[in-house]
């Protein structure tokens, strides 16, 4: 009952555009408590506005001074922002390391700029848990634009895909492993290529290899390929013309979270965090001691845990 209260009390407020109240629920919905479950449950009829456009690549690509460039470019153009920063957690207190946080200062006194960082807590994909919840949070405040700014992430680690309307691959020259990463899997994650530093050497080679692979692909796949842009967003080259593509990708395909297989993959993904939300961890570690010592295996273990749920039910 209380929940329910806080819920509609927040809701009221972030309706009448406080800021702080904002900022309080994106505290209870990152915290994954009821508060903040009925909270989003309240606001879901106000979502399903904003576009959501996801910024991922290797660590060191820019994905921080990339997502701050695009911020100013859309605040030029008269549009409120949502910020979600997810970082490396921290191994003491599995806070948020806020890291290239400090890049985005210029937006902490326009109130239409809402910056949130969220601990990634060892979750896999480059995303943290409640990511989604945050997007939809910040839809529901009446943000135009949310951009979600995943870990640096490896080869197809790219969940930020399964819940962004946009994704954007950052990728630099000169790493060494730029098509190696490509060939894994975020060739097909990626909506639009960011070849960011483009003015160091090695710039021109990359896009000729992105758009040769883009060429071994079907007929279909060729035809909508991910178009390659060339930004230096340090100094804000070339971010209107990338925005300018992101948007027209974004109309053409229309708003990827209104379609059924997208929330399909979206409520796998809530059902099985709820699920292992659910287990006490030292249940977990209990089977995982078994399973180490050989007196149980994989299958009993999950069974037992599987149980356990069903009696919780």
């Amino acid at each position: 009952m209380a929940a329910r209260l806080q819920a509609i009390e927040l809701e009221r407020r972030i309706g009448a555009g406080d800021a702080r109240a904002l900022a309080r629920a994106a505290s209870l919905v990152e915290a994954q408590g009821e508060a903040g479950r009925q909270l989003i449950a309240n606001l879901f009829p106000r979502t399903g506005r904003a576009a959501m456009v996801g910024v991922t690549g290797a660590p060191g690509a820019g994905k921080s001074t990339l997502v701050d460039q695009l911020a100013k470019v859309l605040r030029r153009a008269g549009q409120t922002v949502g910020i979600i920063a997810v970082d490396p957690s921290s191994p003491f207190t599995q806070g948020a390391i806020l890291g290239d946080r400090i890049r985005m200062q210029d937006h902490h006194q326009d109130s239409g700029v809402f910056i949130r960082s969220m601990a990634s807590r060892g979750k896999l994909g480059g995303i943290a848990k409640g990511t989604l919840e945050m997007a939809l949070l910040m839809d529901a405040a009446g943000r135009d634009v949310v951009l979600i700014e995943t870990v640096g992430v490896g080869q197809d680690e790219v969940e930020v895909a399964r819940l962004a309307d946009v994704t954007v691959v950052a990728l630099t020259p000169g790493q060494g492993d730029d098509v190696q990463a490509i060939k894994a899997g975020i060739m097909e994650a990626a909506d639009v290529f960011a070849i960011n530093k483009a003015d160091m050497p090695g710039a021109e080679r990359l896009e000729q290899e992105i758009r040769a692979m883009q060429s071994l692909g079907s007929e279909e796949q060729r035809a909508n390929a991910a178009p390659v842009r060339r930004v230096v967003a340090t100094e804000g080259k070339g971010i209107e013309e990338l925005w300018s593509v992101i948007r027209a990708v974004f109309e053409k395909q229309g708003r990827r979270g209104a379609r059924a297989e997208t929330w399909a993959l979206r409520l796998r993904e809530m059902l099985r965090d709820r699920l292992l939300g659910a287990l006490p961890d030292e249940l977990v570690e209990e089977h995982a001691k078994r399973v180490a010592a050989r007196a149980e295996d994989p299958y009993e273990a999950v069974e037992a845990l599987r149980l356990s749920l069903a009696g919780q039910g």
